[in-house]
């Protein structure tokens, strides 16, 4: 019986996938990053410009989520309200117990 050798692997060895949704969630990520990166080490005048800035941040996404969640009640009002008795039916047989 006969070995063959073990050589260390090259980047040329490794195959990835051209475009999955590890390399896209791989480059959403490290675009998120690279923009928190920035934002930190922007110059601000005060802790409380900063904090309001974060507040106005926070607000926007808030309302942007907001509004996606009222279009999806109207969308499929049953669906949503099915969902919700699921939920209130797992809480109270947990809070039951």
């Amino acid at each position: 019986m006969t070995q063959t050798p073990i050589a260390p692997s090259s980047p040329d060895d490794i195959v990835t996938e051209d475009d999955g949704p590890t390399q896209r969630l791989d480059r959403q990520a490290d675009a998120i990053l690279a923009e928190g990166e920035t934002r930190s080490f922007e110059d601000t005048t005060s802790l409380r410009q900063a904090l309001r800035e974060d507040a106005a941040m926070i607000r926007s996404k808030l309302a942007g989520r907001v509004e996606t969640a009222r279009d999806g009640i109207r969308d499929e009002p049953m669906r949503t309200t099915l969902y919700a008795l699921g939920v209130g039916v797992i809480i109270g047989m947990l809070m039951r117990r």
